[in-house]
């Protein structure tokens, strides 16, 4: 009896043991993905900022200037996409709202971003764009991938519309959180007008055919949990010109269109670090609390199962007479 319960622990150790890698290894790359609905909005405000006043045409500071940024899966074109890329895919409808004291808009820029579900790896598909633009991505944006790593990533800066390195600058602490810190700094560089201008009437083919031009440049900040991948907090110390602006009739050449340190509002980095707590758990089932869980279990089965082996073989003890 012995013997038969032993075997049938060793039956049950072996499919315990082949069960964790297959989890980490197989079930894992598979099972982990962005959902393609998902919806996510997050306020940034830079406190105090540099503004260029358009009715005055010249900056001035200002008490805050506010950045609305939503992300919305788009659900009908993941679909489409997925069905001649073969892969899963989730379609980011981005827009970059930029208003500011007084509630008016300064610039709105539209984004779509294309990439797999599973590793947030760019896919290239039609649609794809900044600002109406169609660009061609290399390398991440918004999210890093799942179990991010200790190294530099590509990064695309929508801005320029070009990839560059985002440096991993070693491990924090966040709000309790280990997390990973990345920096990408983006020289001045040439830049398009937006769109989509804060001057009725005006747009940006009519100020590009005076000569002026918008410059820009960034440093890039980001707090990331390499479990999920999602960054827990961003910053940016962002800066604008327009240039030749005497062309537009402004009094100097060089004008700050805006300048300021921008920074995730404090409700908006309290609700994504909850939510990124709680991912973070389903991600760790798989790559570490069930494989290693199920490794354990097999071990320990098999250890059960070769003590009963053992007794099994033990010779009985003479009774007496």
């Amino acid at each position: 009896m012995r013997r038969r319960a032993g075997l049938v622990l060793l039956a049950f150790a072996v499919f315990f043991a082949a069960l964790s890698p297959l989890l980490r290894w197989y079930a894992f790359p598979r099972l982990a993905k962005i959902p393609p609905s998902q919806y996510q909005e997050v306020v940034l405000e830079a406190k105090p900022a540099v503004l260029l006043d358009y009715s005055t045409l010249k900056a001035k500071k200002v008490e805050k200037v506010t950045i609305v940024q939503t992300l919305k899966g788009n659900v009908e074109e993941s679909e489409k996409i997925e069905r001649s890329a073969g892969r899963d895919v989730v379609v980011w409808d981005a827009l970059s709202y930029i208003e500011g004291p007084d509630g008016k808009m300064v610039s709105a820029i539209p984004e779509r971003y294309i990439f797999d579900a599973h590793t947030q790896a760019p896919v290239n598909a039609t649609g794809e764009m900044v600002d109406g633009d169609p660009v061609r991505r290399e390398g991440i944006e918004f999210k890093w991938p799942f179990l991010t790593e200790k190294r530099d990533y590509e990064y695309f800066d929508a801005q320029t519309r070009t990839t560059a390195p985002i440096h991993y600058k070693g491990t924090r602490t966040f709000r309790g959180m280990e997390v990973y810190y990345f920096e990408q700094t983006i020289p001045w560089t040439k830049v398009a007008m937006p769109k989509k201008m804060p001057i009725e009437g005006i747009t940006a083919e009519q100020i590009a055919q005076t000569g002026m031009t918008r410059w820009y440049t960034t440093k890039r900040m980001f707090w990331v949990d390499p479990v999920t991948g999602a960054p827990v907090n961003g910053e940016e110390i962002h800066r604008e010109e327009l240039r030749d602006a005497k062309k537009m009739g402004m009094s100097e050449d060089t004008v700050t269109a805006f300048s300021g340190h921008v920074k995730m509002r404090e409700d908006y980095i309290a609700d994504t670090v909850d939510l990124v707590k709680s991912q973070r758990v389903l991600v760790l089932l798989l790559t570490s609390y069930l494989p290693w869980g199920f490794l354990g279990l097999g071990i320990g089965l098999a250890a059960v199962a070769l003590w009963l082996e053992a007794r099994s073989r033990r010779p009985e003890s003479p009774t007496n007479a």
